[in-house]
């Protein structure tokens, strides 16, 4: 693993671009980009369409590794290239950016007031791929939808289980226990989320460590014993919803929490805007984001 890679994850200024959109959510972020789903036809064409937005983010003179300190791919954006180069080398070696790969096939039903990750049938060869690419980490989301414990330690059971494997492939994963925003008991759900958290952090080796990215917590600095851990290399926020102004308005009061912003990174960019403009949207997103997470 790239010691300067983990040097700048633990102590680099900046925040994280999620740019891994998959199957389920691709139509929406392609729609979000002004491509309605008239506009193609099939899984490859809306792939290919995507990796297009995404191409056109990456290689912005917007995006930086002076601001963006790491990004996290779609396994199909990390088989392709940018640049002329494989995406991975690209991210790296151009821009400066560390670069993850998200690994989970979606979401299960939920079941207790969450919802699971489906099982991982393809989890080891995509790490071999991923090692061989020059990733250095991993991403895999749940959700968490009520404060209901036993909803609550599957989750993490099922996040430290996979975290283990991952770790034990040479790569570091960010674990994604998401709680939904909406939910009344938003609170509540995060003391249980924290706890599980803390006491599933024993079974993480000495000597390695784990991410973990969270929704922008109820109360501001929740999460700061988290970012004190020896056992967490850093703690990432998700923008689960709002929109960008609101995301970086809460993140900004919970110093040490970085973003890791997916939707809201992208607000406002869309394939009809000059490059011009387009660059001076993406700056203005990435400066705003930027600015809450160093806050």
């Amino acid at each position: 693993m790239d010691a300067s890679q983990r040097e700048k994850m633990a102590t680099g200024k900046g925040f994280i671009a999620a740019l891994d959109q998959s199957g389920g959510s691709t139509p929406k972020a392609l729609r979000l980009y002004g491509i309605e789903e008239s506009a193609y036809a099939g899984d490859e064409q809306m792939y290919d369409l995507i990796h297009e937005m995404r191409s056109r983010i990456v290689t912005s003179r917007a995006f930086d590794g002076d601001r963006v300190v790491g990004a996290i791919l779609f396994e199909q954006t990390m088989r392709r290239r940018i640049g002329g180069k494989p995406t991975v080398q690209y991210l790296w070696e151009d821009k400066h950016v560390v670069p993850f790969v998200k690994v989970d096939q979606g979401l299960a039903e939920e079941a207790d007031g969450a919802q699971l990750m489906k099982p991982m049938t393809k989890l080891d060869p995509l790490l071999a791929d991923a090692v061989r690419e020059g990733v250095f980490g991993t991403k895999m989301r749940s959700v968490v939808k009520a404060a209901n414990p036993a909803g609550i330690g599957a989750v993490l059971d099922q996040q430290f289980e996979y975290g283990l494997r991952i770790l034990d492939a040479g790569l570091v994963p960010i674990l994604e226990p998401e709680v939904d925003i909406t939910i009344a008991d938003k609170a509540d759900a995060e003391e249980l989320l924290k706890a599980g958290i803390v006491e599933r952090l024993g079974s993480v080796p000495q000597g390695s460590q784990v991410m973990l990215k969270l929704s922008i917590p109820t109360r501001d600095g929740f999460y700061a014993d988290l970012m004190a851990d020896p056992r967490v290399l850093r703690v990432v926020a998700l923008s689960g919803g709002y929109s960008r102004e609101q995301a970086d308005e809460l993140l900004a009061r919970n110093p040490g929490l970085i973003a890791s912003f997916s939707r809201a990174l992208t607000e406002g960019l869309t394939r009809q805007q000059s490059d011009e403009d387009f660059d001076a949207a993406l700056d203005a997103s990435i400066s705003a984001i930027y600015a809450a997470s160093v806050a």
